[in-house]
């Protein structure tokens, strides 16, 4: 899986003989090669053969369509624990800021938890259970597809590396394609995460040991580096725990409200949430913070 096309770096060559290179004839070559580049165009052939811009104005990179499969798994709900638990997220996470929208990614798109919160544009492609016209639907990474190494690549090791696998949950898969179709080839692509409301943190650890949930993140939908501190305070980095959990060990007044400094993952840019957490929060609760990454 994961075929990318590459130009051969060969010239195109028009005509079955030399062509001296006068201003008329360049014009018509010119003009026939337009015209068959929209032809083949019109043929229906994937976006993935011709190059994309690589930088849009926002900021966001952009990304080709790339070659995977994807399968489906989970209750039929598409909701639960089930759909979270490598990244961290929490069912309750999951019903109210994802929904059904999300999939559990082999390791090459997991990338030890930095892929959690990654958005992924998917369509079904080359399969006659694709849904007609080829419908996509943007889901949110948000679990880990574990290699199952008993298992061929090809026949049920879906998951093994380097396979580029999405594992759906339910709803998603069937915007896609029929049920029984059971695994399908799709295509799929990096997009920005368009997320209702703010950065959400939820509170775990204790007086000296502070765990963070980082939920509902915009933009590129990951985090590079994250830093705490209260208010009118000093900036403490913390460290990554797994997927979207980063620690402190540091004892913090509850008194004192706290104020967040995030870096996204894949653009760099730096944002502070300051309205949050208030004073004497508590860990085992969530608060959101009224920006984000848009």
């Amino acid at each position: 899986s994961g075929v990318r096309h590459r130009s051969t770096g060969k010239g195109i060559h028009l005509g079955g003989s030399a062509m001296a290179r006068t201003p008329a004839t360049v014009a018509v070559a010119v003009v026939l090669f337009a015209a068959a580049v929209a032809q083949l165009a019109s043929a229906g052939f994937p976006n993935q053969y011709w190059p994309a811009p690589s930088t849009p104005s926002t900021g966001f990179p952009t990304y080709g369509w790339e070659n995977a499969h994807a399968t489906f798994y989970g209750s039929d709900s598409g909701l639960g624990h089930d759909f979270g638990g490598a990244c961290g997220y929490s069912g309750s996470d999951i019903a109210s800021l994802y929904s059904t929208r999300t999939a559990a990614m082999s390791t090459p798109l997991f990338a030890k938890g930095d892929g959690c919160g990654r958005c992924y544009e998917i369509r079904c492609v080359q399969s006659k259970w694709c849904v007609p016209g080829s419908p996509s639907v943007v889901i949110t990474g948000t679990n880990l597809c574990p290699p199952n190494w008993y298992q061929d690549s090809n026949n049920g090791g879906w998951c093994n590396p380097p396979r580029r696998h999405f594992d759906m949950a339910p709803p998603s898969f069937y915007m896609l394609a029929q049920r029984v179709a059971g695994i399908v080839p799709v295509q799929f692509r990096r997009v920005p995460c368009q997320r209702s409301g703010g950065v959400q943190f939820c509170l775990m650890g204790n007086p000296y040991w502070l765990l963070v949930h980082v939920n509902n993140v915009g933009g590129g939908g990951d985090i590079g580096q994250i830093a705490v501190r209260e208010t009118g305070g000093v900036w403490i980095q913390m460290t990554q725990n797994w997927g979207i959990t980063f620690q402190a060990f540091f004892e913090l007044d509850r008194s004192k409200g706290l104020q967040f400094m995030i870096t996204g993952g894949t653009d760099g840019k730096t944002m502070v949430v300051g309205d949050a957490v208030p004073a004497w929060w508590s860990t085992g609760l969530c608060y959101q913070g009224s920006n984000n990454f848009w």
